[in-house]
Order: structure tokens, then C-alpha cells, then sequence
């Protein structure tokens, strides 16, 4: 379960929910290493709690905005994207994962700027799941983001397919058929509203079922090209939050399941 569907839960609380509802892991935010300063904690206490929780880590989150920065900005941000790769080490996850920038940019620099966080990626043991964004304003298709890697050309880079992404950009049920087994390092799932979407606006998401992504086709077509890494829940919804989050965690875990099988 990725952290951002329990938004406004303190982090302790919720890797309590997730580990009794049932989730095996959970997806944690560059966000998440923010917060825990702000409260005075280090990383490494942050790192500590999650181990004490007894849940794995399925991926780390980092800073986005790195694709198109330059000078000190890009040094930054690259030294942020170096201590996600260090914290997913060290809690023994393969996966770091980021959100392509919203804005537009030159497709050269991008290439360069993946090809430099692959080798951080590649020091430490885990590969990078670049996710294409459908409100992005250039890497907002599952054919620009596979474009991009290609041009990098980085072993330590891979695809993050997001059903949510996918379907708004009408690549819902079987849309991604042609994407290899090799390109994909990660899936996060969540389910899109029939009506009432809005331009730019994502935190709608809903547990699978309850909108109009063909889940059956999705996870039948992960099966076939042999996918065995972690489906992550990524659910973000104001509605969510307004409600107790271990019935959320559990309902969404529930509806998963019942999917799956």
C-alpha cells in the first residue's frame, strides 16, 4: 500500500493499519523522509520504525523535478534521489520510483538526467521506475515515457505502468499488451471514476472495482507476461481521508483480493 492512499495519517499509525489489515508492504514517499524532519526524527529513525513495523518496502519514492534541473538545483536533487536509493538499500526494497516532471522540456536533457540517475540507481542495488503522468504536459503517455527510456538505454531504468495513468490516456484493461516483460520495474493500481474527471486533477482515485478500469484484463495480462514484483496500491482521495483509515485499507485490501483470484 502506497502512503499517499492514508495522506493524513501519521506514518507510525499507518504502517500499523497496513500491517493488521493484512498488506504485505508498503510504497513509501520521499514526502514521508520530509515530514519526519520536519518533526525533528532523522532518517535513519524513520528507517527504524518502518523495520519495527515488520512490513517490506516494495519502493522508495524521490524528489521529482530532476528530469529538465541544471546546476545547483540538479546537484540537490540529485543527492536527494542518492538517499532514496540508500534508504531503499537499507530496507532491503529493489525499487525506487518517480513521477516524471509536469512541465515540458528538451527530450536531450531528460535522456542525460535519466542516464545519471540510472548510475546512482545502478550503486546501490535498485532499479528506477520512471512513471509517465496522463496530466503531465509532454511525458503524459505510456509512448513518450517508453521513448525516453529507450533513448537512455539504462539497464537500472525501467517502467512504472499505473492503471490510473493508463486508463486516462485510454490504455485502461489490455492498453499496454506491447510493452515487454523486461521494461516493466513496477505497478501501482488504483481505479478511475466513470464520470465527473476533471484536467490536472488526480486525487479521485478509488479502490479497484468501483470504477471503470477492466481489472480482470489488467492483472490477467501482468500474469501473462510473467510480472512477480509488487502491486501497489496508490489511491489518493480526499474522501479516503475523511474516513477511519483501517476500513480503507481494509476495504481496498478486500476488493484487491477479490480480484486477484
Amino acid at each position: 500500500m502506497h502512503t499517499w492512499t492514508l495522506d493524513t495519517t501519521p506514518l507510525d499509525e499507518l504502517l500499523g493499519i497496513a500491517r493488521d489489515t493484512g498488506w504485505d508492504a508498503v510504497e513509501l514517499r520521499r514526502l514521508d523522509f520530509s515530514r519526519a524532519q520536519a518533526a525533528g526524527q532523522s532518517e535513519a529513525q524513520v528507517l527504524e520504525l518502518v523495520r519495527d513495523s515488520g512490513l517490506a518496502v516494495s519502493a522508495v519514492g524521490v524528489e521529482n523535478g530532476w528530469m529538465f534541473a541544471l546546476g545547483a538545483e540538479r546537484d540537490r536533487l540529485l543527492d536527494v534521489f542518492r538517499r532514496s536509493c540508500v534508504a531503499a538499500s537499507a530496507l532491503e526494497c529493489a525499487v525506487v520510483m518517480s513521477p516524471v516532471d509536469r512541465e515540458p522540456g528538451d527530450l536531450q536533457l531528460a535522456t542525460h538526467n535519466v542516464r545519471q540517475v540510472g548510475d546512482i540507481a545502478a550503486e546501490y542495488g535498485v532499479r528506477l521506475a520512471l512513471e509517465f503522468n496522463s496530466q503531465a504536459a509532454q511525458f503524459n503517455s505510456l509512448e513518450s515515457v517508453r521513448e525516453l527510456l529507450g533513448l537512455a538505454g539504462h539497464s537500472a531504468c525501467g517502467l512504472l505502468l499505473d492503471t490510473y495513468h493508463l486508463q486516462r490516456t485510454g490504455r485502461g484493461g489490455r492498453g499496454f499488451a506491447e510493452v515487454t516483460p523486461e521494461e516493466i520495474a513496477y505497478v501501482q493500481y488504483s481505479d478511475v471514476p466513470r464520470d465527473g474527471l476533471q484536467p490536472g486533477y488526480t486525487t479521485d482515485r478509488l479502490p479497484p472495482g468501483a470504477g471503470a478500469i477492466e481489472f480482470a484484463e489488467v492483472f490477467a495480462l501482468l500474469a501473462e507476461k510473467g510480472y512477480a514484483g509488487p502491486l501497489s496500491y496508490e489511491a489518493p482521495n480526499p474522501a479516503a481521508w475523511a474516513r477511519d483509515p483501517t476500513e480503507v485499507a481494509r476495504e481496498a485490501l478486500l476488493a484487491t483480493r477479490a480480484l486477484l483470484s
